[in-house]
């Protein structure tokens, strides 16, 4: 877990990847907190000197093995999780874009324990948070006009 992470002076900024393919987005299961194990969208945490679209690619090829193009912003949004005892124990502010895939084949890398195109009809069965399917909604919508 990089340092600051877990229970944070102050919010880390990351991003994410709404990555769709006609009917299909890419979904990863997380391997690390928060989160682990559950179905997600690609992304993570910009690093000191990163732009936001360099961060972007970065992360969404360390986790998927895949080559992106990044789109217009989708959403903003804070995901915050407290501890039993009410403290601050993630806070991230993260930026999300619609991606299309430019290259290579999706496939386990850091972070994630599976990859996996999903059809937007079955998406229901993957346990998404309501923010994640919020989005992921929402960039379906973008990615036609």
């Amino acid at each position: 877990m990089a340092e600051g992470r877990l229970y944070p002076e102050r919010p880390v900024v990351a991003v994410g990847a709404v990555i769709v393919e006609g009917d299909r987005v890419l979904l990863v299961k997380r391997g690390n907190e928060p989160l682990k194990g559950e179905w997600s969208l690609p992304g993570g945490a910009v690093e000191v000197g990163e732009s936001l679209e360099t961060a972007l690619i970065r992360e969404v090829r360390e986790e998927t093995c895949l080559d992106i193009m990044v789109g217009p912003v989708v959403e903003v949004l804070d995901r915050i999780r407290r501890d039993a005892g009410d403290r601050v124990e993630y806070h991230y502010v993260i930026i999300d874009y619609v991606c299309h895939p430019r290259g290579g084949t999706p496939a386990c890398g850091s972070d994630a324990t599976e990859v996996q195109w999903a059809r937007r009809a079955d998406l229901a069965r993957y346990g998404l948070t309501p923010s994640a399917a919020a989005v992921i909604e929402k960039a379906f919508k973008a990615a036609l006009d």
